[in-house]
């Protein structure tokens, strides 16, 4: 078999993925995020502090909605991160300004995530403080 039919077989078997395979390479994807991600433990410790602090204060349906959306936002931004740095050190392993641009973007949009959860929080924790 030639180079070009091993491309094609390979092509081929990556997009044939069974569908419980599927569901084993995502999985294998959190572990992959939770290896990779050197902060990921702050995330874990501040979902754990907001959760806390919606049991304690009983938020409405809606806030814990809310609360839900941001905490997630913040995570899959995280993974998306995580999934640039991947592939941006595998197709550029020498430096380069665009590498390093594209990664600081990626980065950006995990801080702008973090900030709309401290926004949501502060919305919904701080009447909760100051009554």
């Amino acid at each position: 078999m030639n180079s070009q039919e091993k491309t094609q077989t390979n092509k081929r078997a990556w997009r044939e993925v069974k569908y419980n395979e599927k569901f084993l390479n995502a999985f294998r994807g959190i572990y992959v995020f939770s290896k990779t991600t050197r902060h990921l433990y702050i995330h874990i410790l501040s979902a754990l502090l907001v959760v806390t602090l919606g049991f304690y204060f009983k938020v409405s349906s809606l806030e814990w909605i809310a609360l839900v959306f941001a905490i997630g936002f913040v995570f899959i931004t995280e993974a998306l991160n995580t999934a640039i740095e991947i592939d941006i050190d595998l197709t550029s392993p020498e430096y380069h300004p665009f590498a390093r641009d594209t990664k600081d973007v990626a980065a950006a949009a995990v801080l702008l995530s973090v900030f709309v959860a401290v926004i949501v929080g502060l919305i919904i924790f701080l009447p909760k403080f100051l009554i």
